[in-house]
């Protein structure tokens, strides 16, 4: 039979890449908790890799802010400052409303439908208690919009801002609630209608309520 030539092909990970998600994921989910020491030689033993990609690794997750090294003596997680969602969710608001304003020119009436989908798969998890899928379909969501961005400056720069609110997320400093079930069908609507100025506005103010609800569960 012949093997079609034009298909997409599945791109492999590197040691460095693997050894690197694997470890970002550890830190951000808690499996690695803050201040805990780590060691090149046990973490390749349990990755099944050799040194060169976990040291590596390390000074990317360094420069990230999820570890800290110090060159002859350890190499630790950083703390977890639930503090400082006031520092992370303001540039990650502004970036992912510029993303949206961004969008409307590339999206589709097929992208409007995965929206709303996306949308109603976050409003059952949140309705549902069930707190960690609804984060990663909130995820989902404004990663639709930011991919329709197309602008490949925003996107590190998101997915890095991202990977820290996922870690405050499993610190318990951030909460979703059904105001941004609300909020993601007005943003839906307002891409619909392509108001790139009010798109943006509700954008950020999305983001940015979780600080006050933050600071509400404190009290």
């Amino acid at each position: 039979m012949p093997i079609p030539t034009n298909h997409e092909q599945p791109k492999r990970k590197t040691a460095k890449e693997n050894a690197y998600n694997q470890l970002q994921q550890w830190i951000i989910d808690g499996t690695l908790h803050p201040a805990e020491k780590l060691y090149d030689t046990e973490l390749a033993k349990a990755l099944g890799v050799s040194r060169t990609p976990i040291r590596e690794s390390l000074q990317l997750l360094e420069v990230q802010g999820f570890v800290e090294m110090f060159p002859g003596k350890a190499t630790q997680v950083t703390e977890v400052d639930k503090e400082s969602i006031t520092d992370l969710l303001p540039p990650l608001a502004a970036l992912q409303a510029l993303s949206a304003e961004l969008a409307i020119p590339n999206v589709t009436d097929e992208t409007i439908t995965l929206l709303e989908e996306t949308n109603a798969r976050f409003a059952t998890a949140i309705l549902n208690e069930k707190s960690f899928d609804a984060l990663k379909i909130d995820e989902e969501f404004h990663q639709i919009i930011v991919d329709k961005a197309n602008n490949p400056y925003i996107l590190p720069m998101i997915a890095s801002l991202q990977a820290h609110v996922r870690r405050l997320f499993f610190h318990n400093s951030i909460v979703l609630t059904e105001k941004s079930i609300e909020e993601h069908a007005q943003i839906i609507d307002l891409i619909r209608k392509k108001d790139g100025l009010n798109v943006s506005s509700l954008m950020r103010e999305n983001w940015l309520r979780a600080i006050q609800e933050f600071h509400s569960l404190k009290k």
